[in-house]
């Protein structure tokens, strides 16, 4: 007697939905790592100019 599992065939959107979660959750994380890296950066360099003593350290934006 075979198991009724091997002779099952895999649907073909099967491999393809596991592939494109994979990617978006991949795509999610590099965004949030750039995101966070930013924002990380920009406390850093306020952070610095706090410590060596400067009063004026907000960040001036361009208008546009």
């Amino acid at each position: 007697m075979t198991s009724p599992l091997k002779d099952r065939s895999p649907e073909p959107g099967d491999n393809r939905r596991g592939a494109i979660a994979g990617l978006v959750i991949a795509v999610v994380l590099v965004a949030a790592g750039i995101w966070l890296a930013r924002e990380l950066t920009a406390a850093s360099k306020l952070q610095d100019c706090v410590m060596s003593g400067r009063t004026n350290c907000n960040v001036i934006e361009p208008s546009r």
